[in-house]
Order: structure tokens, then C-alpha cells, then sequence
């Protein structure tokens, strides 16, 4: 077995007032996509930071690429990691391009090689026709453009994406998607944290949820799916009454959904073939539960677990 690209174990950050991650374990292999899911204050860009190696963790042991990302040893790691913070700013005098070749000059490249690479990305990010004029004229989109475009430079092995949906539109958003799966598919293993949850859920292969810095949840899309125990909602047409007399079917119907059975994943099967036994049946829709409803299934869950809302309960039972 391949060793992990990322490693975290047992890893935590405190500061005297609050305890920013509390101890996480979570591996990422090469080629890997790992969606990073929670509300504000969450603790992802805490994790993400442990692991650029900006801060050091309070406990526990953080590792990429085979060594510890606060460590000496490790600079000559950092120009294989990708980084899109969530608010980027660069220098506003300079022009996009300007701004691309300084950064790629910093992660080891050549003068004339920077300025090529650097008009390869601009045209990947889709802002060439900007990229000699300065950055304070550009739009909070082309800046996230220009951050997507500073953070591809060099191909790297790890790129750490915070909100990089941020401020883009829907075409920019499928390109910037495209982009992510072609680094994937060159071995390139990627961290993207997002509170836009729609579109994301076909790019990535695991799931990673937090709150209050503690790790909710981890897997992929169907492991967290059946941890959930979400049902599969089937939308029959064409039936109209004859669901309601069918004794091995009305038990999934509720109230709140009359036309629509909430099953039970196990028992999808045998629900769909009742179903199909039926002459009438002109269509069928068939929806299981996607990330956001996962999402917020682990978020309910840990909310009511907390000690402040077991106390409310308790006040207004």
C-alpha cells in the first residue's frame, strides 16, 4: 500500500481561548480529491494551514510527503503544494501577469520559463485578454481567476483550495471543476473546502465534515449515505390511489411527502419491483440522498449532541 500524501494523527490545535481543531486523523492518497465541508469557525482552514505548515499542531502529528510541513527539511516540499486562500490579494500596481511570473519565480522557475508558464495559466484561467493590466482594476472574479491560476503554477503535487468558487460564475466554476479533475487524473492529490455544496459532489472521492473543530465525519459519498441512514425518495407517476392500497408500499408513505415513498436503502429493490408490478406506472424518479442532505444530517445530529442544546431541550421539555 502506497504511503499517504497527507497524514494526519491524532492532530489538534488549541489556542488559550479555544480549541481551533480538536485531534483528527484523516489520510489523503495521491490522486485523491478530499472535499472539506463545515460552517464558519469549523476548523478547515485551521486543518489546512496545519498542513501548509504555517502553524504547528498543539498535539498529535501532522506529515506531507513523508515529513512534518513546520519542519526545515520540508521547504524544498512547499513548491510542490498549491494554496488558494479564501480572500486572495496581490500586489494591486502590478498586472496579472507581472504578479503570475513573481509567484512561479518563487517556486523555482526560471526568468523566461516564469513569464511562459505564467501566460499558460492565464490562458488555462481564462484572462489573458487582463493579463496587462493592473490589478486593481480587475473584477472580484478575475482576481479569484488570477488565485486559481497562481495556485496551478508548477503542477503541484498537493493544492489546498479554500472557497475557490468564490466570485466565479457558472461557466468559470465548470471550468475551474475541469481543471481539478485533469490535475487529479495526473496523479495531483487535491484538499477543497466549500460552502457551496451543489456541483461539488462529482469531482470529489471522500467527504471530510466538521463543526467546533471535531471531525463529524469521514468517507465517501455512499459510506456517509449509509452511516446516515438517509432514505432513497422513489416519485412513481401514473399510479395515482393505488400506492395508498398497496399494503407493502403505503407503510413509506408520510404526510409531508403524499406522493413520494422515503425507502429505506436495503429495501430500494423490492420496493421499485412492487412498483413495476403495476400496470398504470407511466414513469419512475429516483433520488438518493445528495451531499447536502448528508451534510446537514451530521450537522443536526452533532448540534443536538452538544451540551447547550441538550440543556434548551431539557428547559423546554
Amino acid at each position: 500500500m502506497s504511503t499517504p500524501l497527507v497524514s494526519l494523527t491524532n492532530a489538534g490545535k488549541s489556542y488559550p481561548q479555544l480549541d481551533a481543531l480538536k485531534s483528527v486523523t484523516m489520510h489523503l492518497n495521491q490522486g485523491e480529491v478530499m472535499g472539506l465541508f463545515g460552517h464558519n469557525g469549523a476548523g478547515k482552514t485551521t486543518m489546512m494551514k496545519l498542513i501548509l505548515g504555517v502553524i504547528s499542531p498543539s498535539r498529535g502529528k501532522v506529515e506531507v510527503m513523508g515529513m512534518a510541513p513546520d519542519s526545515k527539511e520540508a521547504w524544498h516540499c512547499r513548491s510542490k503544494v498549491g494554496y488558494l486562500p479564501e480572500n486572495v490579494s496581490f500586489y494591486e500596481q502590478l498586472t496579472g501577469l507581472e504578479v503570475l511570473t513573481y509567484f512561479a519565480k518563487l517556486k523555482g522557475f526560471a526568468k523566461g520559463n516564469a513569464k511562459k508558464h505564467a501566460i499558460v495559466l492565464l490562458e488555462q484561467v481564462g484572462i489573458t485578454h487582463a493579463m496587462k493590466r493592473p490589478v486593481k482594476t480587475y473584477s472580484k472574479g478575475m482576481r479569484q481567476r488570477l488565485g486559481l491560476a497562481q495556485a496551478f503554477i508548477g503542477e503541484p503535487k498537493l493544492l489546498l483550495l479554500d472557497e475557490p468558487t468564490v466570485g466565479l460564475d457558472p461557466i468559470a466554476t465548470r471550468d475551474f471543476y475541469q481543471t481539478v479533475d485533469q490535475l487529479k487524473s495526473n496523479g495531483s492529490s487535491v484538499i477543497l473546502c466549500s460552502h457551496v455544496l451543489p456541483g461539488v459532489e462529482q469531482h470529489i472521492d471522500r467527504a471530510m465534515i466538521l463543526s467546533t473543530g471535531q471531525l463529524l465525519a469521514m468517507g465517501t459519498l455512499a459510506e456517509l449515505r449509509q452511516q446516515a441512514a438517509l432514505p432513497v425518495a422513489i416519485k412513481p407517476f401514473g399510479l395515482n390511489g393505488s400506492v395508498a392500497n398497496d399494503s407493502t408500499l403505503n407503510g413509506f408513505l408520510t404526510a409531508n411527502c403524499p406522493n413520494t415513498l422515503l425507502v429505506p436503502e436495503q429495501e430500494k429493490i423490492k420496493v421499485l419491483k412492487q412498483l413495476l408490478s403495476h400496470e398504470g406506472l407511466d414513469d419512475l424518479q429516483v433520488e438518493t440522498a445528495n451531499l447536502e442532505q448528508v451534510y446537514q444530517h451530521f450537522l443536526s445530529k452533532h448540534e443536538l449532541s452538544l451540551p447547550e442544546k441538550k440543556h434548551e431541550q431539557g428547559a423546554q421539555g
